[in-house]
């Protein structure tokens, strides 16, 4: 088995992920063989990975986080790097993914009570994990001192019990606090998870990382724990994907530009980061516009981004106005593209008989293209190669949707996916659907259908900026934290 270290926060959205991932790339630097594991991930951005001994030709879901892990590490992603996966769909309940595959829905509560059971299957995964490895690096999820839920915890302290992993702590100083949150976690844990912390590092700090010496020697006061050092903000970080819909807020490129891109936040948006390639583009500023904000009437382009529950956000949709702000934009001759969920909200009806999203089980869509959607049980998770119609060009993503839509604008497809026509055009060509994600990360259509719309795009190589950014994520954790020390506490 591969020896293993883990990074957990004293709370959420601290950088654990981006940290991982920097730590991934310094090890596979050093020439380690490296994998990253989360044993349990709360995020609608899913990724498809590859079900090891499936011979479907399918795929199952992970965390987007995990995915961009394993990019850091140089390894195709695999469902045991993120074996359960909770998918919000209402404020109380989510979709469970076990292995990438859908084990069913909980509500909060009863999820609980279930965690028992899935310990058994993030144990498997994480043996499976370490197999070919010399060193895997582990996500915490949340924090260790929530513990109200500590007895049947399998994302942090209950995990790294089990598996014997020791834990460095992750303190974020932007948020304020620091050093109470570090020294607080230190002060409520039972004495076996205490002694699983080998150390701590402070994320996200602004400005002269000297003043905050005085800082560290109170830290090693309350705790006696080592630091292993102080994390500068990393402005790399915002190159790299996103994952959790806590940081939407602050998705919003600054300056004027030659286009913007509205899109709308939706209660249960997902997979947004399709839009991070447009983001990187210097001419395109991408707004997202949260709920009770008219989209901006400046805007060339909305983008209605993916859902895990099309009907609710629809229904949400129209309460906030934007059904009435999209059709200002089209009669301005404004285009609209719509993908997964947000395809499904440009028809003119979504049905769902059987109840899959929840009791409501039909809306009005936006009109904007003449098809009908109706949701099915079967959920199509796969990666996909495809062939833009409207512009010719190759183009790569994956498929995670519930649904099959039909009518007459599906005769002009946007895609060709696996030799089968998928989405819709408009018969002006100015709406288009698709229920592929990772659409704008094709170089060479992104710079085409930008072109169609009077900008000058596509001259970055999206996916190589994401490998750099990886490096110089990297090259910022060697130059501020003592990662052989780290690597070293490895067990």
């Amino acid at each position: 088995m591969a020896k293993a270290i883990m990074l957990q926060g004293t709370g959420s959205d601290v950088g654990k992920t981006v940290l991982v991932a920097g730590l991934c790339r310094a090890a596979k630097k050093r020439g380690l063989k490296v994998r990253p594991f989360k044993p349990q991930n709360m995020s609608n951005n899913a990724a498809v990975a590859d079900i090891p001994g499936d011979g479907n030709h399918g795929g199952g879901e992970i965390g987007r986080a995990q995915w961009l892990q394993a990019i850091a590490c140089g390894v195709a992603p695999s469902v045991h790097m993120n074996p359960v996966l909770l998918k919000p769909q209402t404020d109380v309940g989510a979709q469970v993914i076990v292995q990438g595959k859908v084990f069913g829905e909980a509500r909060a509560r009863d999820y609980q009570a279930l965690k028992g059971r899935l310990m058994d299957a993030v144990l498997d995964s994480w043996g499976k994990v370490g197999e070919d490895a010399d060193l895997v690096i582990v996500e915490g999820a949340g924090s260790p001192a929530e513990i109200n839920l500590r007895s049947r915890d399998i994302a942090n302290m209950g995990f790294a019990t089990r598996a014997n992993v020791p834990v460095v702590l992750v303190g974020d100083i932007d948020r304020g606090g620091v050093i109470a949150s570090v020294a607080g976690t230190h002060l409520i844990l039972p004495e076996e998870d205490r002694r699983m912390i080998v150390g701590y590092l402070i994320n996200k700090f602004r400005g002269d990382v000297s003043l905050f010496d005085d800082g560290l020697k109170a830290i090693e006061k309350f705790t006696g724990w080592r630091s292993f050092g102080v994390v500068p903000w990393l402005t790399a970080a915002a190159r790299l994907p996103s994952e959790d819909s806590v940081v939407l807020e602050r998705l919003v490129s600054g300056g004027k530009r030659a286009l913007k891109v509205a899109v709308p936040m939706l209660g249960r948006i997902a997979n947004f980061d399709d839009l991070d390639p447009l983001k990187a583009e210097p001419q395109v500023e991408v707004v997202f516009v949260p709920p009770g904000k008219p989209l901006p009437a400046d805007a060339g382009l909305v983008v209605i981004p993916g859902s895990k529950s099309t009907i609710g956000d629809l229904l949400k949709f129209r309460e906030n106005g934007w059904d009435r702000d999209i059709a200002v934009h089209r009669k301005r001759g404004g285009h609209v593209v719509g993908i997964c969920g947000g395809f499904q909200m440009l028809g003119r009806m979504v049905r769902d008989p059987e109840g899959i999203e929840g009791s409501v089980t039909e809306a009005e869509g936006l009109g904007l293209l003449d098809i009908e959607t109706v949701m099915e049980p079967e959920k199509t998770v796969r990666n996909v190669s495809a062939r833009s119609v409207p512009f010719d060009v190759p183009l790569e993503g994956y498929e995670i949707h519930l649904g099959r839509t039909t009518g007459p604008d599906t005769m002009r497809p946007s895609a060709i996916i696996n030799g089968v026509e998928d989405g819709a055009v408009s018969t002006d060509g100015k709406v288009l659907g698709t229920y592929m994600h990772g659409l704008f990360g094709a170089d060479g259509f992104r710079g085409r259908f930008l072109e169609s719309l009077g900008v000058k795009g596509g001259g970055i190589d999206y996916r190589a900026d994401v490998e750099r950014a990886l490096d110089d994520v990297a090259a910022e954790l060697e130059t501020h934290l003592d990662c052989d020390a780290i690597f070293g506490l490895a067990r």
